[in-house]
């Protein structure tokens, strides 16, 4: 994958000492070489880390130097000594790079209840400044600081030509388990060099967030820590984008942001099968995104997956209990393909040459037709294995 990485931006990643076990890279630095236009979307969870409170306040913003992360403890649950170290993270960054604290964004991720590691931390921090770049591999390894239980980076990247002049997308997200986001993703970074005004950074970054963070699940566990952020250098344009070029930009940013969230799915803890979901027909958006998290959501639906068995009986069901009023007489079911479930009724198929094709597929494509509305949506998640019980029973002890 080649990496386009914006005009203006600085990045690097370090280990620390967090992830004590492993020396994996756990201190990523995202540094704007001038003040940058910032936008912030966040979890809806009532019980929230530290740094999403510190965030909140500070987003959107059009003065904004840099986004400080560590990976391997969330800093969520931590009470006045969370939101202490949080700050301190501010501050150790500011110093660093000469800008003030209130000019720095904070990410955590990791385990919930412990508190930060906070001379470590410093080390890092300082470790990290030293390091910065602006190459892709710069990039690669930032993304790389945020992994936990993720098996890949996951990165997108584009580059398009608005209003005359080239101009760069690129994006960095961690997530594998704890993903039922209602807000954005678990952690994301976005990078631009379009000029951009806050205002206008905070509406599309929302849009964007609904049409793909928010259309993905692994088990339907809101995290306390998803934050997905968007900073601008302004470096492409003289001029703040406006009218068809800041359309352009919106359509590439959900492109980069589907990529994205699509591979926090497809690396859902254990998984062996990347699950899309398209319902379509429905009275409203809403309804169509209720029917899909449900039918996501049902362990019999993502077991039934994992064990490649067409098992049409879940999903209907699972979709007649979201709480959408339907005709169930008027709904239609495929699989990869091959419709298994049409007006009310089972039809006849191959369910062995279905079995056959779910089995050699990592993709399965599950497609839900109503005849309310035109209204749908594309969802994604995944199957649930043996192995997400292992991942996630061994964690933390």
């Amino acid at each position: 994958m080649t990496i386009h990485v914006p005009r203006g931006f600085r990045m690097s990643a370090v280990s620390c000492g967090i992830k004590q076990a492993s020396g994996a890279k756990d201190v990523s630095l995202f540094v704007s070489d001038e003040p940058a236009t910032a936008a912030g979307v966040y979890t809806t969870n009532l019980v929230v880390a530290a740094p999403v409170v510190l965030d909140r306040h500070r987003t959107p913003s059009s003065n904004i130097r840099a986004v400080v992360i560590n990976s391997g403890n969330a800093n969520a649950c931590t009470g006045e000594q969370g939101m202490s170290d949080a700050e301190q993270m501010a501050e150790l960054t500011a110093h660093a790079i000469g800008c003030q604290p209130e000019q720095v964004l904070v990410m955590s991720t990791g385990i919930i209840g412990h508190h930060l590691p906070m001379r470590k931390i410093a080390k890092g921090i300082g470790a990290a400044t030293s390091a910065l770049a602006s190459h892709e591999d710069a990039f690669t390894a930032a993304a790389e600081g945020l992994m936990t239980t993720d098996t890949v980076r996951k990165m997108s990247s584009t580059e398009i030509t608005v209003g005359g002049n080239v101009t760069r997308i690129c994006g960095a997200a961690k997530g594998a388990g704890m993903i039922g986001p209602k807000m954005a993703t678990m952690l994301s970074v976005v990078l631009t060099d379009a000029r951009l005004s806050p205002q206008d950074a905070q509406e599309i970054l929302a849009r964007v967030a609904d049409q793909t963070f928010n259309c993905i699940s692994v088990e339907g566990h809101m995290s306390t820590n998803d934050s997905l952020l968007l900073l601008a250098s302004g470096q492409a344009h003289a001029e703040i984008l406006q009218g068809e070029g800041l359309q352009l930009f919106e359509s590439e940013l959900l492109s980069v942001c589907t990529e994205l969230a699509r591979a926090i799915a497809n690396d859902g803890e254990g998984i062996s099968h990347l699950i899309e979901l398209h319902v379509r027909g429905c009275a409203t958006r809403d309804d169509a995104l209720a029917i899909a998290k449900t039918v996501a959501n049902s362990a019999l639906v993502k077991t039934a997956i994992a064990g490649n068995d067409p098992n049409w009986g879940r999903i209907v069901s699972a979709a007649g209990y979201a709480g959408v009023p339907f005709d169930p007489g008027k709904v239609a079911l495929a699989i990869n393909g091959t419709t298994l479930y049409d007006q009310g009724g089972p039809v006849a198929f191959d369910a062995a040459d279905v079995s056959k094709q779910m089995k050699n597929n990592r993709d399965t494509l599950v497609e839900l037709q109503f005849e309310d509305g035109d209204q749908e949506v594309r969802f994604w998640t995944c199957d649930l294995t043996a192995e997400y019980i292992h991942i996630n029973a061994d964690y933390h002890t």
